[in-house]
Protein backbone atom coordinates (compact mmCIF):
# COMPACT_ATOMS: atom_id res chain seq x y z
CA UNK A 1 0.00 0.00 0.00
CA UNK A 2 1.46 3.97 -0.45
CA UNK A 3 0.35 6.30 2.18
CA UNK A 4 1.77 8.92 0.55
CA UNK A 5 -1.39 10.73 -0.56
CA UNK A 6 -2.52 9.90 3.17
CA UNK A 7 0.18 11.42 4.78
CA UNK A 8 -0.07 14.94 2.58
CA UNK A 9 -3.18 14.87 3.29
CA UNK A 10 -3.12 14.63 7.07
CA UNK A 11 0.03 17.40 7.59
CA UNK A 12 -1.85 19.90 5.13
CA UNK A 13 -4.89 19.40 7.41
CA UNK A 14 -2.79 20.55 10.12
CA UNK A 15 -0.88 23.47 8.43
CA UNK A 16 -4.04 24.69 7.57
CA UNK A 17 -4.90 24.34 11.35
CA UNK A 18 -2.05 25.69 12.29
CA UNK A 19 -2.41 29.04 10.18
CA UNK A 20 -5.78 29.78 11.72
CA UNK A 21 -4.26 31.02 15.32
CA UNK A 22 -1.36 32.18 14.25
CA UNK A 23 -3.02 34.81 12.04
CA UNK A 24 -4.89 35.31 15.00
CA UNK A 25 -2.02 36.00 17.09
CA UNK A 26 -0.33 38.10 14.99
CA UNK A 27 -2.97 40.31 14.54
CA UNK A 28 -3.33 40.57 18.05
CA UNK A 29 0.32 41.43 19.18
CA UNK A 30 1.18 42.75 15.71
CA UNK A 31 -1.28 44.27 13.65
CA UNK A 32 -0.78 43.47 9.76
CA UNK A 33 2.65 45.74 9.58
CA UNK A 34 4.22 42.10 9.62
CA UNK A 35 2.67 40.59 6.57
CA UNK A 36 5.99 41.06 4.96
CA UNK A 37 7.19 38.47 6.89
CA UNK A 38 4.45 35.73 5.86
CA UNK A 39 5.71 36.55 2.19
CA UNK A 40 9.44 35.92 2.87
CA UNK A 41 8.81 32.60 4.17
CA UNK A 42 5.74 31.80 1.53
CA UNK A 43 8.80 32.59 -0.97
CA UNK A 44 11.28 30.92 1.12
CA UNK A 45 9.34 27.78 1.37
CA UNK A 46 7.96 27.47 -2.17
CA UNK A 47 11.50 28.02 -3.56
CA UNK A 48 12.91 25.05 -1.07
CA UNK A 49 9.64 23.14 -2.41
CA UNK A 50 11.13 23.04 -6.16
CA UNK A 51 15.05 21.55 -5.06
CA UNK A 52 13.56 18.64 -2.64
CA UNK A 53 13.06 15.65 -4.65
CA UNK A 54 11.48 13.76 -1.59
CA UNK A 55 7.20 13.94 -3.13
CA UNK A 56 5.93 14.07 0.82
CA UNK A 57 8.20 17.17 1.75
CA UNK A 58 8.23 18.90 -1.30
CA UNK A 59 4.16 18.35 -1.19
CA UNK A 60 4.31 19.95 2.46
CA UNK A 61 6.89 22.83 1.50
CA UNK A 62 4.63 24.12 -0.71
CA UNK A 63 1.32 23.84 1.31
CA UNK A 64 3.39 25.58 3.95
CA UNK A 65 4.55 28.05 1.38
CA UNK A 66 0.94 28.77 0.35
CA UNK A 67 -0.51 28.49 3.50
CA UNK A 68 2.12 31.41 4.15
CA UNK A 69 0.87 33.35 1.31
CA UNK A 70 -3.02 32.65 2.08
CA UNK A 71 -2.22 34.30 5.48
CA UNK A 72 -1.09 37.85 4.18
CA UNK A 73 -5.14 38.08 3.41
CA UNK A 74 -6.31 36.62 6.20
CA UNK A 75 -4.25 39.13 8.64
CA UNK A 76 -6.32 41.87 6.83
CA UNK A 77 -9.61 39.87 6.81
CA UNK A 78 -8.78 39.34 10.58
CA UNK A 79 -8.23 43.60 11.09
CA UNK A 80 -11.63 43.92 9.57
CA UNK A 81 -12.95 41.24 12.13
CA UNK A 82 -11.73 42.74 14.90
CA UNK A 83 -13.08 45.84 13.77
CA UNK A 84 -16.76 44.20 13.89
CA UNK A 85 -16.01 42.90 17.15
CA UNK A 86 -16.15 39.31 16.52
CA UNK A 87 -12.50 38.78 17.87
CA UNK A 88 -10.66 40.35 20.93
CA UNK A 89 -9.17 43.71 20.21
CA UNK A 90 -5.85 44.42 21.70
CA UNK A 91 -6.27 47.53 24.12
CA UNK A 92 -2.52 48.28 23.40
CA UNK A 93 -3.31 48.86 19.71
CA UNK A 94 -6.74 50.76 20.01
CA UNK A 95 -5.28 52.97 17.69
CA UNK A 96 -4.86 50.95 14.95
CA UNK A 97 -8.23 50.02 14.95
CA UNK A 98 -9.29 53.86 13.88
CA UNK A 99 -9.98 54.82 10.36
Amino acid sequence: MYFQGIIIAVCTFIIIGCFHPIVIKTEYYFGVKVWWIFLLVGIAAIVCALFVSNVIASSLLGVFGASSLWAIGELFHQKQRVKKGWFAMNPKRKDDYKD
